[in-house]
């Protein structure tokens, strides 16, 4: 399955850019994600906590970059894991593209899904799986737009000392779903029979 999803944040191209590509940094950004280490320079462990319908999943595994290029703002990253209950396994493909836009920075998300075992029948419905990844995109770029934009801390003591931005404190990791998201599938499917009468 193929998700695709846009948003913008208000840095140059080559600020958001560092920004994009700086991992332990954004980690925290994700709804439900956890960074728990590094393993090489381009491969990071983390847990992500999800829920497809009335189930609340937990994965573990890793993500590797599989491509960066720096100079055309593009990056692949090739995600894989297993529910932590042994209800299946979960990988990914995530293609990200950086360009200018009238905020700062557009960026394109496109992911490749694949499910399998029983997570892939509790998440069987495509709407389900678009919800949740709809409302993950949406909760991570504001949550990515609040740390680029938290105010600088105070200017360490000294001549000439710099003040650097701090980002505000991460919450804590909770699964996307419930019943908000379950409301909110609703609406939209029932939007969208009232568009075609």
């Amino acid at each position: 399955m193929e998700i695709k999803n846009s948003f913008e944040i208000p840095l140059p191209p080559d600020d958001a850019w560092n920004v994009l590509m700086d991992i332990p940094r954004i980690a925290p950004c994700m709804p439900g994600a956890e960074l728990t280490g590094q393993t090489a320079d381009d491969e990071y462990q983390g847990k992500v906590s999800v829920r497809l319908g009335p189930v609340a999943l937990s994965f573990g595994g890793v993500a590797t970059f599989v491509e960066r290029d720096d100079t055309a703002k593009h990056a692949k990253v090739k995600a894989q894991g297993s529910d932590q209950k042994g209800r299946g396994a979960a990988s990914g493909l995530v293609s990200f593209q950086l360009s200018p836009s009238g905020q700062g920075s557009r960026i394109d998300l496109t992911t490749e899904v694949t499910l399998t075992g029983l997570v892939a029948q509790y998440g069987r419905g495509a709407g389900v799986i678009q919800g949740v990844a709809n409302e993950i995109c949406r909760q991570f770029a504001e949550n990515l737009r609040a740390t680029v934009a938290a105010p600088p801390a105070p200017a360490a003591a000294g001549p000439g000392a710099a003040s650097v931005r701090t980002p505000p404190p991460a919450a804590a990791a909770k699964p996307i779903g419930g019943f908000g998201l379950a409301m909110k599938l609703l609406w939209q499917s029932i939007s969208r029979l009232w568009s075609r009468s």
